[in-house]
């Protein structure tokens, strides 16, 4: 299969403080990747590298001869500025951005596959609608209409069930299971272990450093999980970057 991203000593951080670090191992294509951690275990940076919104302090990330248009990236619904007046049926449009550019004309092919992607994510009816009447889970449908318009062979979701009805979740999850069957690489910031064991096979235990990584039952043991707590609880912020041992995965 190959590696669709490959980290080759990677540090993420601002201000020159690193929120990940050393970061070794690669990603294969059309795996399906969950990044569990503690709250400040560093996912949410880690996705934001991969994506190319934070460039590395050091070290390199390899998207596999993609570019970092070609990703297809759900950040956070907290960083999405509910208060922009554009409509769902707008901002789903922005999927397509990559193929018609920014200012590009909206045909009616365009048109019809941004109510299919609205349609395939339950909102029919909530094409006019400002974004910022949305509830949480119906914001998510809507992002997760962008990325289906998106195509993209490598999807970053971070926490994207986060804060969601059971009902919502579950049906965004069987589209993360869609795009694993048409082998795209997906890797997910998630917090809920239980979604995790049942849907996810291969698993990132990170804090701050990497913990664990390979299977998921092998890397979600009691032991790995409370070395990642302990490894959060002591990082210091102002400290340089620091070598975590040796269970990172070599690539």
């Amino acid at each position: 299969m190959g590696a669709q991203v490959q980290f080759r000593d990677v540090t993420l951080g601002y201000d020159r403080h690193p929120a990940v670090h050393h970061l070794n191992g690669e990603v294969a294509r059309g795996a399906l990747v969950a990044v569990i951690g503690p709250n400040g275990a560093g996912k949410s940076t880690l996705l934001r590298g991969i994506a190319g919104v934070l460039k590395p302090l050091s070290g390199a990330i390899n998207l596999g001869g993609l570019h970092h248009r070609d990703i297809a990236y759900l950040p956070q619904s907290a960083d999405i500025d509910r208060s922009f007046p554009i409509s769902v049926f707008d901002l789903v449009g922005t999927g397509l951005w990559r193929a018609t550019g920014l200012f590009g004309g909206i045909g009616k092919a365009a048109r019809d596959r941004i109510l299919a992607a609205i349609s395939a994510v339950g909102l029919n009816g909530f094409e006019n609608r400002p974004i910022g009447t949305l509830s949480g889970g119906q914001m998510q449908r809507m992002l997760f209409a962008r990325v289906l318009l998106q195509d993209a062979r490598l999807i970053v979701l971070d926490e994207p069930f986060n804060a969601i009805d059971t009902k919502t979740t579950a049906d965004l999850l069987a589209l993360v299971k869609r795009w694993n069957g048409e082998e795209r690489t997906v890797l997910a910031a998630l917090h809920d272990l239980d979604m995790v064991r049942a849907n996810f096979p291969e698993t990132l235990l990170l804090a701050r450093g990497p913990v664990a990584w390979g299977p998921t039952g092998e890397a979600l043991t009691p032991d790995n999980l409370m070395v990642a707590m302990r490894m959060c609880e002591a990082f210091d912020d102002s400290a340089a970057a620091c070598v975590t041992g040796p269970r990172s995965r070599a690539a």
